[in-house]
């Protein structure tokens, strides 16, 4: 396999099936949970705001694993763009 091919970035690593996404993934679907919970409540409000932490700090969660635990370079490549996007957030 030739590095930077299209089998190389989304080869896993461990099966040696094309890997984009996995199920189940619990931190996505908990992270859809907090949008749309942070959609329902009021702008403004406590409550808003620790769900848009709590939000944040699973996508942060999410990125880290894919970054460390990612099972090909795609999936990598992908926790460290939401750690980008969710840092730049947070400085932003």
């Amino acid at each position: 396999m030739r590095v930077g091919s299209w089998r190389w970035w989304f080869e896993n690593r461990e099966t040696h099936e094309i890997t984009i996404a996995q199920f189940p993934n619990w931190p996505l679907f908990a992270i859809g949970i907090g949008w749309l919970a942070e959609r329902l409540t009021n702008e403004g409000s406590t409550l808003h705001q620790v769900i848009g932490v709590a939000t944040t700090g699973l996508w942060l969660y999410w990125g880290f694993d894919e970054l460390i635990r990612g099972v090909n370079p795609w999936r990598r490549a992908l926790g460290l763009g939401v750690i980008a996007w969710q840092s730049l957030r947070l400085i932003g």
